[in-house]
């Protein structure tokens, strides 16, 4: 088994809200959109980060990688629109650059000639990006937003509902077990998922969707027509059974945004696929020996000094 597989904990189930990170007991926080911030190299990054409560008042621009950068200038997508709710509004996540908030509110618009109601948001990025205090490794430049497949009620959902209705599982069962069905459940899995998924897929300031290795080969099946370059798009990868997540390109205007190399060629449902669904990814090779405990390695939390320089003065705009 791969180390990121080993990394990735191996649940169909949907995962309860991550804990709050620990800080270091020296460690002194920021006050949130302070204009002068005793900024320290070796101190987490999500600690700035998340302290900032609204975004930096600079020209939108995405610094850095998706999982090693900052935001400029971020602009929040509302937390009701007709034809979206975000979730989780708590976590004050639901930021972005001005371009994916663009493309949320097109996919929302476009959604109910999908048969979707609408759009229920998850976390998109914090008001100044960067690395989150819990959860994503990524989401740290404004370009990533993950999207529920569940569908929007015909109500608005109350401020304590989004933070306690759970997203559905599509899958059949668990992923980590010899010779499992990794399959969806035709009872949650429905054509519009597939259609929203394809609309999203088939925008071209898209440069990737993640959706579970099940979720993915229902995709290929769906699409019956001669056209599947939209598959291209659709990545396999561990998790993303109850949501699906959009990462877009970078911007035009963003200099010093760093692209993701581009897919592979095809339609990725030929091998690539296949082995996504064999046991080799989700069963353990080696069986584990009763009574020993699982040696958990916890990877340290990366530093301000991995950023790039221009994320200090995103820190400290006023």
């Amino acid at each position: 088994m791969s180390s990121a597989a080993a990394s990735v904990i191996r649940t169909w189930a949907v995962p309860v809200p991550a804990r709050k990170a620990k800080v270091p007991a020296n460690y002194r926080a920021p006050r949130s959109n302070a204009k002068h911030l005793a900024l320290r190299d070796d101190q987490p990054a999500k600690v700035y980060f998340g302290a900032m409560t609204g975004p930096a008042p600079l020209k939108a621009r995405s610094i850095g990688s998706y999982a090693k950068g900052c935001l400029a200038g971020g602009t929040a997508l509302p937390a009701s629109g007709a034809t979206w709710q975000v979730m989780r509004l708590s976590r004050n996540r639901n930021w972005g650059h001005p371009e994916l908030i663009r493309f949320l509110e097109d996919l929302a618009q476009d959604a109910p000639a999908l048969g979707w109601r609408g759009l229920l948001v998850g976390d998109l990025a914090q008001p100044r990006g960067g690395p989150m205090l819990s959860g994503h490794a990524s989401h740290q430049i404004g370009l990533d937003a993950d999207i529920w497949l569940t569908e929007m009620p015909n109500r608005t959902l109350t401020r304590q509902e989004r933070e306690d209705i759970s997203a559905v599982s599509m899958l059949k069962g668990p992923m980590d077990i010899k010779n499992a069905d990794r399959s969806v459940d035709p009872r949650k899995w429905t054509d519009s998922r597939a259609r929203l998924i394809k609309r999203a897929a088939s925008d071209k300031r898209v440069a990737r969707i993640f959706v579970s290795p099940a979720i993915k080969k229902a995709l290929c099946d769906f699409e019956k027509g001669r056209d599947r370059s939209w598959l291209r798009t659709v990545r396999p990868w561990w998790g993303h059974h109850y949501h699906f997540h959009v990462r877009l390109a970078c911007p035009k205007d963003s200099k010093g945004c760093k692209n993701q190399n581009p897919p592979p060629p095809g339609d990725g449902c030929g091998k690539q696929l296949t082995y996504w669904l064999s046991d080799e990814p989700w069963v353990p090779k080696k069986p584990k020996t009763p009574g020993k405990p699982t040696k958990v390695v916890k990877k340290k939390p990366m530093a301000l000094a991995a950023l790039p320089p221009s994320c200090k003065q995103i820190l400290t705009a006023n």
